[in-house]
């Protein structure tokens, strides 16, 4: 009798042990599949992550470069009006200094005049000094008359001449100082034209520039969306998922 409930106890402690041992394998492949879920839901959110951070940086660069273009053109622009108003400054001192020296011409004029009728007022003087003492000598004062009315036309005639021949040059002068005018407006005008090709040709280079660098960016998105997809269509192993692990702790 008591063998029967010996034997009775052995087999009933048998069954609650393998009971017990089928409940604990569930818990453990429960686990393991809720970790994995919840592993595979981590990663999923880091790679939205990425994709979002890369998103607002490609975002960020493309509104810098945005800025930067027009920053460039403000300062293009600044640098033309800085170059126009150089060029007037320029003609503004030129014309400056060609008033100065008009103005030393018209002093050196009057000066010359203010001598000259000085020297008219002393002629006269000394006519009128002559006419006196040669009031007694009628004949001498006749043929002193005659010699300085030719003498007077005689310098008339000079002046004419010296007048005539200063307008010539006067003329010639100005001829040549329209030329130089001319030549320096095609001047100016060229380098005009020759900056402007420039600043055109280096915004050329500059979109250009930047054309392959957005080129290169979407490129680089695009790797990357590739291989995440590929990472989603294909979970990397075991193994796979031990060295991803490593190389984000390292």
């Amino acid at each position: 009798m008591p063998n029967k409930k010996l034997t009775k106890f052995r087999t009933k402690r048998k069954k609650v042990k393998d009971k017990s041992s089928g409940l604990a394998k569930l818990a453990s492949i429960t686990t393991k599949s809720l970790s994995s879920a919840i592993s595979n839901y981590k990663k999923n959110q880091e790679i939205k992550l990425i994709k979002e951070i890369k998103l607002k940086k490609l975002q960020e660069n493309n509104q810098i470069i945005k800025e930067k273009k027009e920053l460039r053109i403000w300062e293009d622009k600044l640098r033309k009006e800085e170059n126009k108003i150089k060029i007037r400054e320029e003609e503004l001192r030129n014309k400056e200094k060609e008033l100065k020296v008009k103005e030393e011409n018209q002093k050196t004029e009057n000066d010359r005049l203010i001598k000259k009728d000085e020297n008219l007022t002393l002629i006269t003087n000394d006519l009128r000094n002559k006419e006196k003492q040669l009031k007694t000598r009628e004949e001498e004062q006749n043929r002193k008359d005659i010699d300085l009315k030719v003498r007077e036309e005689e310098q008339v005639s000079k002046e004419l001449k010296e007048k005539k021949r200063k307008e010539r040059v006067l003329k010639l002068i100005k001829q040549e100082e329209e030329k130089e005018k001319e030549l320096e407006f095609i001047k100016i005008k060229e380098w005009e034209e020759k900056f402007d090709r420039e600043q055109k040709a280096k915004e050329q280079r500059e979109n250009l520039r930047e054309q392959r660098l957005r080129q290169k960016e979407l490129e680089r998105l695009k790797s990357f969306d590739e291989d995440t997809k590929s990472i989603e269509s294909n979970p990397p192993t075991a193994l796979e998922k031990f060295d991803i692990d490593k190389s984000k702790k390292n």
